[in-house]
Formats: structure tokens, C-alpha cells, sequence
């Protein structure tokens, strides 16, 4: 592997990695019998004494990469450690070293420098002279964290200068007061169309970094002339002081020190009186007064979590700049040419890549390791294929072919291309199409488990300037193939594919068993395809793959772009009736029957489906492969039992031992269309109805069933899918918020992009189109936004980079205003250039210039009916605006996101029609837009889900430990900076919370917002619910005014990303309206309710818990007439949802018992006093914090309100019978009964029938509901995906209320209307939890044993977490 310099490492890598051993195996929960922690003292190399703690499985390297990145060490580096005299061997453990204890001494030792230790130590210095500012991360385009400057308090000046730390500045607002802050501004209250950016990066609260010098660069004298290197010298460096002294220094192996030499005159000799210090700093400190102070108060501030310091594995785009980028820019010391080490030899990444997956992984840290350097070579692959796009579409690299129509380049170690436009495939649509499908091809056997012999070339896509780049890896033998012409084909080249003929050899062999273990994790049928010689060819694969046996005497498999089978609504009915060769003539009656099989009645005029697209290559996604094979697995078993039913039923055609089960499941088998007539199996061939292939005549009956699998796979999506993925959002009050998290949530369902126009045409037709205008609001943007991205595409190739600027803000400003000229930005060019000094130069007469807003949206229209067959989007921007309710701005930064422009921070107004929006000098940057392939973190993921699913069971203690288990892995692969490290702290708080651990859930939440913001981006929807889970957890904590700035902050992302029309603004709302002061409360509580009944309904629990609230609040103001108005909706809607018996209904009776009483004593007391006097409110009607906690609790999810449904019969009758066994049996158990309904009480969603779907959330489909509690007799299957990160599960089909005679006791004393911690961490707040779907709606996720370890108090320890927390408060004394 290359070294840490030219992958970014350095500093923050080490402290990457200091961070990920130096969390103690204590803290997190691992009990491992090897690991031992103590302290060690540190002296020498020229710092002062220090305590480091270790762990005895550190090795002695791992203790020095902790060592250079401690601020009492940095930036000093080439350091060795020695323990009483002896230099400590760098591979050993410290536990093995002898003499090595707690409280020894170890000494830093400076080692000589090497030129290439050297260099390595210059990039040290330069990380620290370009410490990062507060504007650094907007400047280079990547997402912000703003956390730190929304936390951050006022304090003395003093202190600033040390630049606090997040800890350090939260530490400060937890001694704040508790009163409330001042009023939210105008553009956050509720109605408020304004929509300032200015507000969404606030100014960091950190100082501005540091200025050390002036300039460091080389030195106009080197490199060093022959007679000095012999002498030892490295380099000649020149350095400009802030007094403004140059000083000439020269690198040596001793280190560094300052030479005789000037501008004029080259010496090379010391000069008098320098010092030569191993370190650069210190001669820099002992030349320059200023570098010395300043780098004494750099190494006096505190250390910020790395988190928040440590550089990002990818890329997040932030969509805003800073408001002056030509201000922020600075001098960055480039000329030092640390960066320009080009290596003769470029890297070879995929030798890097396949190195790294080839570690071993025999224990689990050896694991670790392999995760942390397979991520750290894929993180350094994508940045270079970032720069390399740049490079390349800059023009500064040329082609290494002489094709124009598809150059190819080669640059840094990878080979990119545009692919060829297939007039097959499509043109240019198919080009691009190609190069997605091969990534996904990639990620899919990059993600098979235990097939470490089958290895894919590194790649990724990079969208730039309009162009598609493909970026692969150099695959191996493809260079020196002279020296392999004399190997025979079978040991060394092609082994596997159409062309490939026929051969026999082991390594063949070897290859067709890893391609036949991939087909069957994939879902992949073995055939057979005649080859173009008329060969009979078998293949596990599509029939463009292409097996070889690399130099390296690796295998690897190319070409996968058509890896999954063809989507069959978008195969024209001409490729259907001609994939099969049969041999004989058939009829036009059987054609035309083989056609129509698979598909639904009248399927055609209802969808007008199958249809052409604009390219050939629409495939299936796995997602759906995996729900339609669960669907048909439903179809099965319940096939099987019809069957078995007709010939006497199950128990008698099991015991009999005849041959009525075995034809039972043969039939079934054949009816469900399994591949084998034995047992259920779906396997997908993936090239049929794919152009240009021919099958044998023996393959006749098998390509007719897989024609008919593929058929009826297409109209799932159609008949299931679309329409479980809307009533999933129907009742989802999380549902997907932007473009983003609506394309998750449709992929993890299986439904391709181009089904986006079905989506709204079934939206448009359904009776709940009001309900879920906010899905149509979305899809119809996402449909908008990327017919516009395919015509921006074709307009950038038109435009000169000089005038690329302009180009984008005259696109954007012809997008956003209605009807705008052509001429005004030509203008404006000319204006501005001849106040410049040039000419007019050619704006006006370019062919971008002229293009009009009409023009734009014309092509615009006409892209989006080809594609997705959708014509509403009218004449103009303001139409969608009033039509759909669209913003402008959400489109504008979804337009940003996607393309890679980069705006500069400030207001923008599109209500003038007259004057362009946006300027050329609002255009900062075009950024590269990659997508690559993600790296999975396996052993963290298998125990985030081995926790998920002890939530489930409500083993709350458990899942806590698995969790902290499954944080400790994450930042050991990956630094905490993953999406799913993310959703695993926000578990982790959730259920900390639940626990009672308030203070710990509030520092991991903090956590997890900084790992959104930075990672998903600033701006993200799971961003938005993590600030509002952190004011959840802050204001349990009584800092309130911080829970309103969490809030107030969450509520300006919400506008920004999709306006105040959505579910999740009601959330937001009623948060507002709990912990804002009173004056500022109803107009939230008034809006939420107003959301919530027109997207949920008057009887929902969301509006019912919204008038409440709404209710309590107009008590406190004395308005008791109409908070009686609002309580008998709530009581109305708690009636018909949970009946009249539950605690929540009698709750909200008594509550309204009481404003009733309180109103008739207000009354009378008004007409005995007259009119003058007023009323004070009583007390008892006021909520307490704590009140308002819970009820916060229950509005955000954290724990959602019990409901009463029909399992409950069953779970009683479960433990009875249960009971009555162990009775029977003599057995003894202590409180028999409790258990019957303490137990009784904690039952998942799969022992309810209402399993996790993993998109939208929701119920699943109605027609899959009954299959699953028949399949009993096949087992459970997996998940088909997770679910997104915006789509949430709604639990409202939750626990069962206490039914005994002690429940019944115990609620009338203390009303309990929260379900336990078991049931609240099920409500998944980021929605990425990993649930297997339900296999049985009768099978119990809790042992018996469970049960009864339950019984014996474990159960009200978990239940003591709801006493007291009604949805009203405690009930009235």
C-alpha cells in the first residue's frame, strides 16, 4: 500500500486510529480475557513528560501512531519508543514486551530521517499549517458541521482564543438557565413563505486558523547539486516569517537547519548560531517569535472529537459555499511540492484493492483490520477517480486511443472512459445506463459472503461538467501480454464466457464453481446460449460476462452490466415472441399465448404496459428479485396446503407415507413457477429478453417459464409493490422528504426510477390523494429535476470553460423564471467585461445565450414524457409551484446535488421575472458527483442487528450492550464516519434514554447529529430528525434553550428541504409548541394539528395526541370552553381507535371530567365577581417538564401509545395454554398469571403479523399478509432490503394493554399509556434498521424460557421506565 500522505492520511488518520483502540474495551462493553489497559509514562524527544494510556493487544507501532497525534507531539515524526535502553520491535504486542508495566517509562527516540521520511515529516508540518477553518469545508465543497456553532455559548474573549472544543462549549450550556430564549424569528413561524440561506450555516463560533508564516515553499536552489547529495542533503526549503525574514533551510538526515544561501547567492553551509532540530517547528520557533506563540497556544487547546476533525471516507456534497469564496481562499503552501510526489510508478489499485481483501480474517480483529483497509483503499480510489475526472474533462490529459467517439485515459492508475453509444442499448441514455448497471453488477458480487476466490476490478462513475466518466482499476495481464502469448488459453486469459470456446482445465473448473456459488446467492439460473459459431455455451451469468484468470493468478469477472434479469414492461412485444429458437414452426395462437402468460388480466389497457423506453438496458433490481421470490414462497406454502386439504388434509397425508405430499409440492411447484419440480426454488435467467441472444431448442420449456417469471416479476411492482410503498407512506408521518430518500425508499422496494410517472399517476387516481400530496409533491420534483439534469447534460457541451459561470446561472435562471430572455445575461457579461477592461467578448452570440426559458421547458417536458410517460408538469416553474406546491429553492438545491454546482451563500429571490436569480459570480464551483462501491463493515453490521433484534424480543439491557459493541466496531473500520455508524448511535441513545441514562443518550445523540451532517450532509432528512431527537434528549437534561435551538434548527432544515407541508413538520411543530414560552405555542400546536388531520385524518393518534395537547395548552391560558372542544376530539378519536376500556381513553375522559369541572368553576365564579375579574389558572392543569418530557416522547416516536388489536386473544390463549402445561406437567412456577400477562404484553411485530416492511414502513401488502402466517411450513426468509433513511415504520399496531386484575389495579392508581423500551426502539427512529420480515404472524420472537426469566422481575424493571407518562400526565388526585 501507497503511503498515508498521498491517501490524505497524516494527522487526522492517526488520531482515526488512536481514537479507534484508545476507546476501552470497558466503555463499550467487549469482554475480551487478552485485553489489559494501563498507563505508561512518555519522555524525551524534546517534549515534556506525559501519562499515555495503552492496552496490552496494542502493537508498539499502534502506540506511536497514538503518540504523533497527541498535541504534546505533533507534528514531530520518525519517532521509535524504547523501554530502558532498548528500541522496542514495532510489530510486538505490548503485553509480550518484557518489563513493560504500569507506570513504566518509555522514551521517544528521534531516528534519522530517509529523503522519503523526510517528505513524509513536511507533510506533518503542512497539516499543520493548513489547520482547518471554519470555512474550509464549505470552500472545498464538502457538508459542514454546524452543530458546534448551534451549541456554542457566548464567552470571554480570553477563552476564545483557545478555540473550544464541542465538549468544552456544551459544557457551558449546561450551566445556562432554563429560561426561555427569545422568540423564534418571523421565517420559522408557521405560514411564512420566506426562505433565508443565511440562516442555514450560521458563523462558526471557532477562531479562524492560525497564521504560522507568510510562505513555505523550495527553495529556488534545489534540488541539491551532486557534491551536496553526497553530504547528506535532502532538500533546500525557503520560509518567509511573519516579520517578513526569508530564511533559507536545508533537510538533512540529522534534520533540518538553516543555511547561508539567498536569492542571489547559493551556500549551502550552516549558518552561525543554527541549531539542527529534528523537527521543523522548532527551528521555525526558534527563527520566528511569531511561529513560537503561535504554536504554543495551538498546543494548549483542547483536542476537538475526531469526529468532527477526522476527513470524511467520501465525499458529501455541500450544494452552498461560503458567501465570498474569493476571501476565504488561502495560501495553501502547495509549492512546498509534498503534494507533487508523483511516484514513477502510478498505484495500482486494484493489486491495493484485492491486497486488502486477501488479509485474513481468522479473529475478529484481523477482521477489523481488513474492514479498516479495504475502506481506506476504496476512500482513496474515489477520491483520485475524483481528481482524475477533473483532470481529464479539463482537458490536461490526453486520449491513449484514436477513437473520438469513446476516448479512452489513463491517469493516476485508472482507466477511464465515456463506454461506446450502442445504437442497441440506446445512444447516449444506454451509454450512461451501462455504466450504473455495471457498478450495481460490481456492488452485488462484492457483497457476497464466503466467495473470497471471485474478485471484481475496483470501478466507480463520476458525473462532471455534464460528462459520464466510467473509472476502473487496471485489470491485471491485460498489460505485457507479449510475455503471455506462448501460455496455453486455459491456464492464463479468458476462461469463461461466450466467446471464450470450448476448454478444459482446473482453473476453468475452479472459475464455473464460484460462478455457480455467486448464481445461487444472486437468484441466478444456469442455461445455455448458442455463441455466434453456433456452439452451445453454458453460462451462469448474463451473456456479456467475461471470466479470467489474472496474472496474479487471481480470478475475476468483467462486463456485469446486465448481471440481473430484464424488467419486462419495458421489453418492446417483438423481442418477446423471438427469444426462443425452437426449431419448429409454431402458431400465431401459441405465439401469442406464450405472450400474454404471466401476465395479469387485462394488465396492458390498464397500465399500458409492457412499453419501449429510451434505452434497452431496464434490468430488475435485487430488492425486488428477493420480494417477489418471498411473495411466490407465499403462493407456495399456500398451495401446498390447498392441496394437502383436498386429499385429506396435512396431518393425514403427513403420516400416511404416501405419495400425496410429494405430488402436492410437485404441483405447487409447478403452479408458482419454481425452477425445480422438488422443492421451492426462484432462480431469474438474466438474458432473456435480452436482444441479440439465442437459446437451444432444448432450452424451449425452461426460457418460457423464466419469460413468464420475468412477466409476472414486472407486474409485482405494478400490483404490489407501488401500492404497499403508498400505504406504507399513508401512515407514515416520516415518509420520504427530498429526492434522495425517496429513491431509497423506492429501491429498497425494488421500484426503478422510471416507474416514478406510475407512482404519481397512482397517487393521482387513489381516494387518498390529499393524504399523500406530499409523495406526489416529491415524485413530481424528482421527475422534474431529472429530465432537467439530462438536458443541462447536453447543454454543457456547448459551452467554453471560460464562460461556464455564466452558462450555469443563465440555465438556472431560464429553470426558475417563468419565460425568461435570452438577452439579459449577454448583457450582463458584456457590462461587467468592459468594466473589466475587455472586450464584449462572444456571451452573446455563444449558442447557450440564447436559450429562453420557454426553450428549457419545452425540452424539459419532453424528456419527461419519454422517460416516465408524465405530461403535468405545465408551462412553467410557477405552475409546479401552484399546482404541486413545489418551492423553488428545494428545487434549486436539488438541482445542486445532483449536478455538482456549487452556489454561493446568500439570499436568492425568484419573484422578479425581470432580473436573473442568479449571477455568474454566484456560480463557485462544479464539484464531481461519484458513485462507487460501499464497503460493508461485516462484523459491526451483524451485531447492530443482533441488537435490533433483541429490541424486538425486549431484552433492552442486552440490545445496549450489543449496541455499544457494535459503535466500538464501527469506529474501529471505519472512524465512526458511516451512514450506518450514524443509525447505530442514534439506537444506541434511543435506547439509553429508555433505560433512564439520559446524560449518556444526550453525548451519543450529539454524536450521531455530527456524523449526519458530515456524512449524509448538512442538510439531510435524517439530519433533520436528529436534531430533533437531540432536543428530546437536551431538554430532559433542562437545558431548554437548547432543545429550542434543536428544534427551531431542525424546522429551518424542514423548510428549506421541502416546505412545511409534510407529516414530519407536524412532529416539529407539536415540539415547538411544548418548549417555546406560551404567547408562541399555540400557533405550532395549531398548525400541527392542522397538518396532521389532513394527512392522517380527524381519528388518527397523531391528530388525537395534537388536540390534545392543543387542549392542555388553551387550559393553561384559561381558555377551557374550547380546550373542551379539542379534548372530545381527542377522547372521539382515542374511542374508536383503542375502545373505551384502554388507559389512554379513560385518561383523556378524566382529563376532560376535569375541564369541564374547571370551566362550570370559572363560570360561576365569573358571574359572582362580574365581569372584571379573571380567573388564575389552576396549577394542577399546567404540565410539569417532566409531563412535557413524555409527551415529547410520544410525539417524536421515541415511545409510541399501546393499542389493543386481535393477536391479543391469541397471545393469552398462548400462556394459558402455557400455564396449563406446566401445571399439568407438576412443574412450579412463581406468579404464573403475571407472566400470562406481563409477557403477554412484549410481543414484536412479527408475533403480531404486522412484519417490517423494508421501504415505506407500514403494513405490508394485503395479499402477502395471510401467506405469511402459512408459512409455517417452509421457515422464515429475509428482509428484502432496509428500510430508507427517511421511511419509517408507524407502530401503531403495538403492544397490548394489562388485562388482569393487578393491571387493572395498577392502572387506576398510575395510568401507563406508554408501551415498554422493547416496543419504543422498534419504532426505528432513523429508519435503517435491518428487520427480517415477519415468516409467521403466529410465531413468538420470546422463548418460553424468556418468559419465565421475565416473570422473575425483569419485567418490571423494564416497565418501571413508562410510570407516570400518560399522554396527560399523571391522572388527578
Amino acid at each position: 500500500m501507497k503511503d498515508k500522505v498521498r491517501r490524505g492520511g497524516g494527522r487526522n488518520q492517526a488520531k482515526a486510529d488512536a481514537n479507534s483502540v484508545t476507546v476501552g474495551s470497558d466503555a463499550v462493553g467487549i469482554r475480551l480475557d487478552d485485553v489489559t489497559s494501563f498507563s505508561v509514562k512518555i519522555q524525551g524527544a524534546g517534549v515534556e513528560p506525559f501519562e499515555l494510556q495503552v492496552h496490552g493487544f496494542w502493537l508498539v507501532q499502534d502506540a506511536v501512531m497514538t503518540l504523533l497525534s497527541r498535541n504534546e507531539v505533533f507534528p514531530r515524526s520518525n519517532l521509535s519508543l524504547t523501554l530502558a535502553g532498548a528500541t522496542l520491535d514495532p510489530l510486538a504486542q505490548l503485553q509480550n514486551v518484557k518489563g513493560l508495566k504500569a507506570g513504566a517509562i518509555l522514551r521517544l527516540v528521534e531516528e534519522p530521517y530517509t529523503f522519503r521520511s523526510a517528505r513524509v515529516h513536511l507533510a506533518r508540518v503542512l497539516e499543520l499549517l493548513r489547520a482547518s477553518g471554519p470555512q474550509d469545508a464549505l470552500r472545498e465543497g464538502r457538508s459542514p458541521s454546524i452543530l458546534e456553532a448551534l451549541t456554542h455559548t457566548q464567552i470571554p474573549e480570553a477563552s476564545l482564543q483557545n478555540g473550544k472544543s464541542l465538549k468544552r462549549s456544551l459544557s457551558h450550556t449546561k450551566t445556562e438557565s432554563t429560561s426561555q430564549d427569545g422568540a423564534p424569528p418571523d421565517y420559522l413561524l408557521p405560514g411564512s413563505s420566506e426562505r433565508p440561506l443565511m440562516a442555514l450555516l450560521p458563523h462558526s463560533s471557532q477562531p479562524e486558523a492560525p497564521s504560522y508564516l507568510k510562505d513555505l515553499s523550495l527553495s529556488c536552489w534545489n534540488p541539491p547539486p551532486g557534491h551536496r547529495k553526497l553530504q547528506g542533503d535532502f532538500l533546500y526549503i525557503t520560509a518567509v516569517t511573519m516579520e517578513g525574514r526569508r530564511c533559507d533551510i536545508t533537510s538533512c538526515p540529522k534534520g533540518f537547519f538553516l543555511n547561508r544561501s539567498t536569492e542571489d547567492v547559493f551556500d549551502p553551509r550552516p549558518a552561525q548560531s543554527s541549531p539542527v532540530c529534528h523537527c521543523l517547528t522548532d527551528l521555525l520557533c526558534h527563527i520566528s517569535p511569531a511561529v513560537k506563540q503561535t504554536f504554543t497556544t495551538l498546543k494548549n487547546r483542547p483536542l476537538q472529537p475526531p469526529v468532527e476533525v477526522i476527513t470524511t471516507p467520501y465525499h458529501t456534497l455541500s450544494w452552498l459555499g461560503p458567501p465570498c469564496a474569493t476571501r476565504t481562499h488561502k495560501n495553501t503552501f502547495t509549492r512546498l511540492g509534498v503534494d507533487d510526489q508523483a511516484e514513477t510508478q502510478p498505484p495500482d489499485w486494484n493489486e491495493e484493492l484485492q491486497a486488502a481483501r486477501d488479509l485474513p480474517q481468522g479473529s475478529l480483529e484481523e477482521r477489523l483490520q481488513r474492514d479498516k483497509a479495504v475502506l481506506q483503499v476504496n476512500s482513496a480510489f474515489v477520491s483520485t477517480v475524483m481528481q482524475g475526472a477533473e483532470t481529464v474533462v479539463d482537458g490536461f490529459v490526453e486520449p491513449v486511443n484514436g477513437n473520438p467517439g469513446d476516448p479512452a485515459f489513463l491517469w493516476g492508475g485508472l482507466f477511464m472512459s465515456q463506454g461506446t453509444a450502442s445504437a442497441v442499448f440506446g445512444g447516449e441514455r444506454g451509454r450512461r445506463a451501462a455504466q450504473r448497471l455495471e457498478l450495481n453488477g460490481v456492488q452485488a458480487y462484492s457483497d457476497l459472503e464466503g466467495l473470497q476466490g471471485l474478485h471484481t476490478i475496483p470501478t466507480a462513475i463520476v458525473d462532471y461538467r455534464g460528462v459520464r466518466l466510467s473509472a476502473q482499476g487496471l485489470a491485471p495481464g491485460l498489460e505485457g501480454s507479449e510475455q503471455d502469448q506462448g501460455t496455453a488459453p486455459a491456464s492464463r486469459g479468458l476462461l469463461y464466457g461466450v466467446n471464450a470456446g470450448p476448454q478444459e482445465s482446473p482453473h476453468r473448473r475452479r472459475l464455473l464453481e464460484l460462478l455457480a456459488h455467486a448464481a445461487k446467492s444472486l437468484s441466478l439460473q444456469r442455461h445455455v446460449v448458442l455463441a455466434p459459431n453456433g456452439h452451445q455455451v453454458p453460462l451462469f451469468t448474463s451473456v456479456d460476462a467475461q471470466g479470467l484468470l489474472g496474472a496474479d493468478g487471481r480470478f475475476y469477472l468483467l462486463d456485469v452490466f446486465r448481471s440481473f434479469p430484464a424488467d419486462a414492461n419495458f421489453c418492446p412485444e417483438a423481442q418477446t415472441e423471438s427469444c426462443t429458437v425452437t426449431g419448429e414452426e409454431e402458431s400465431n395462437e401459441n405465439k401469442n399465448d406464450c405472450i400474454k402468460e404471466g401476465w395479469p388480466e387485462d394488465y396492458h389497457a390498464n397500465t399500458d404496459l409492457p412499453r419501449s423506453f429510451p434505452h434497452g438496458l431496464c434490468r430488475l433490481r435485487p430488492e425486488l428479485m428477493q420480494a417477489f421470490s418471498q411473495h411466490k414462497h407465499c403462493q407456495f406454502t399456500q398451495r401446498v396446503r390447498e392441496l394437502l386439504d383436498e386429499n385429506g388434509g396435512f396431518e393425514e397425508c403427513a403420516t400416511s407415507g404416501d405419495s400425496r405430499a410429494t405430488a402436492a409440492v410437485r404441483a405447487a411447484c409447478k403452479d408458482v413457477g419454481s425452477v425445480s419440480d422438488i422443492l421451492f426454488e426462484m432462480r431469474f435467467n438474466p438474458n432473456v429478453f435480452s436482444p441479440g441472444v439465442a437459446f437451444p431448442p432444448g432450452e424451449s420449456t425452461s426460457t418460457k417459464l423464466q419469460e413468464r417469471l420475468l412477466r409476472e416479476a414486472a407486474a409485482f411492482i405494478i400490483t404490489h409493490q407501488i401500492p404497499a410503498f403508498l400505504e406504507g407512506c399513508l401512515h407514515n408521518s416520516e415518509a420520504p422528504m427530498d429526492g434522495a430518500t425517496l429513491k431509497n425508499a423506492l429501491h429498497q422496494r425494488g421500484i426503478n426510477l422510471r416507474y416514478l410517472g406510475h407512482v404519481v399517476k397512482v397517487i393521482a387516481q387513489s381516494e387518498h390523494k390529499e393524504h399523500l400530496r406530499h409523495i406526489m409533491r416529491t415524485a413530481v420534483a424528482e421527475i422534474f429535476i431529472r429530465s432537467t439534469r439530462r438536458v443541462f447534460n447536453s447543454f454543457l457541451q456547448g459551452v467554453d470553460v471560460s464562460s461556464l459561470s455564466a452558462a450555469v446561472s443563465h440555465f438556472l435562471s431560464c429553470l426558475l423564471v417563468p419565460h425568461f430572455p435570452p438577452t439579459s445575461v449577454g448583457e450582463d457579461t458584456k457590462k461587467k467585461s468592459r468594466r473589466r477592461g475587455r472586450g464584449a467578448g462572444a456571451s452573446e452570440s455563444t449558442p447557450w445565450s440564447t436559450l429562453t426559458g420557454a426553450e428549457l421547458w419545452n425540452l424539459v417536458c419532453q424528456d419527461a414524457a419519454e422517460t416516465y410517460v408524465f405530461d403535468s408538469l405545465g408551462s412553467g416553474p410557477n405552475y409546479l409551484v401552484e399546482h404541486y406546491g413545489l418551492q423553488k429553492l428545494s428545487l434549486l438545491r436539488e438541482f445542486c446535488l445532483k449536478t455538482g454546482v456549487q452556489l454561493r451563500l446568500r439570499d436568492y429571490s425568484f419573484d422578479n421575472q425581470n432580473k436573473a436569480p442568479i449571477g455568474p459570480e454566484d456560480i463557485i464551483n462544479m464539484i464531481p458527483v461519484v458513485k462507487h462501491i460501499h464497503m460493508p463493515t461485516v462484523d459491526a453490521s451483524k451485531v447492530y442487528q443482533a441488537a435490533q433484534l433483541s429490541i424486538q424480543k425486549g431484552l433492552l439491557d442486552q440490545a445496549h450492550e450489543q449496541l455499544k459493541e457494535a459503535v466500538y466496531l464501527y469506529g474501529r473500520a471505519c472512524d465512526d464516519l458511516h451512514p450506518e455508524a450514524g443509525y447505530c448511535h442514534t439506537l444506541l441513545a434511543k435506547v439509553a434514554y429508555l433505560q433512564g441514562k439520559t446524560a449518556e443518550a444526550r453525548s451519543v445523540q450529539l454524536k450521531a447529529v455530527v456524523i449526519s451532517e458530515r456524512v449524509l450532509g448538512f442538510d439531510h432528512p435524517n439530519t433533520i430528525q436528529q436534531y430533533a431527537l437531540l432536543g428530546v434528549y437536551v431538554y430532559a437534561g433542562g437545558e431548554t434553550t437548547l432543545a429550542q435551538k434543536c428544534f427551531l434548527r431542525a424546522r429551518l432544515l424542514m423548510l428549506t428541504v421541502h416546505g412545511e407541508d409534510h407529516p414530519y413538520t407536524a412532529t416539529l411543530d407539536n415540539c415547538l409548541g411544548l418548549v417555546l414560552a406560551e404567547d408562541q405555542t399555540g400557533q405550532f400546536l395549531k398548525n400541527a394539528v392542522r397538518l396532521n388531520t389532513s394527512f392522517f385524518g380527524p381519528t388518527c393518534l397523531q391528530t388525537a395526541l395534537n388536540q390534545h395537547l392543543l387542549a392542555q395548552w388553551m387550559c393553561t391560558k384559561g381558555d377551557y370552553r374550547n380546550a373542551m372542544t379539542h379534548e372530545k376530539e381527542a377522547l372521539t378519536a382515542f374511542t374508536s381507535l383503542f375502545g373505551e376500556d384502554h388507559p389512554q381513553t379513560r385518561c383523556s375522559k378524566d382529563f376532560l371530567s376535569t375541564i369541564t369541572k374547571q370551566a362550570v368553576k370559572v363560570e360561576r365564579t365569573l358571574r359572582q365577581a362580574g365581569a372584571e375579574c379573571t380567573e388564575a389558572t389552576v396549577e394542577c392543569l399546567s404540565p410539569t417538564p417532566d409531563i412535557i418530557l413524555e409527551q415529547m416522547v410520544l410525539v417524536t416516536g421515541i415511545r409510541n401509545i399501546t393499542q389493543s388489536n386481535r393477536f391479543q386473544e391469541y397471545k393469552q390463549k398462548h400462556l394459558e395454554l402455557k400455564a396449563a402445561v406446566v401445571k399439568e406437567l407438576g412443574l412450579k412456577l412463581p406468579n404464573v398469571a403475571s407472566v400470562a400477562v406481563t409477557g403477554g404484553g412484549k410481543c414484536s411485530d412479527r408475533e403480531k403479523g404486522c412484519g417490517k416492511e423494508p421501504e415505506g414502513g407500514g403494513n405490508p401488502a394485503e395479499d402477502t399478509s395471510k401467506c405469511q402466517q402459512d408459512q409455517q411450513v417452509e421457515g422464515s426468509l429475509e428482509s428484502t432490503g432496509k428500510v430508507s433513511a427517511n421511511c419509517h415504520v408507524t407502530e401503531q399496531n403495538q403492544q397490548k394493554e394489562k388485562t388482569s386484575a393487578e393491571g387493572d389495579k395498577a392502572a387506576s392508581d398510575e395510568v401507563k399509556t406508554v408501551n415498554d423500551e422493547m416496543e419504543s426502539s422498534s419504532g426505528e427512529m432513523n429508519g435503517r434498521m435491518d428487520v427480517p420480515a415477519s415468516p409467521s404472524a403466529l410465531r413468538s420472537d420470546v422463548s418460553w424460557a424468556d418468559v419465565v426469566s421475565k416473570s422473575r422481575g425483569k419485567a418490571t424493571a423494564v416497565n418501571r421506565e413508562g410510570d407516570g407518562s400518560t399522554a396527560n400526565g399523571p391522572a388527578e388526585e
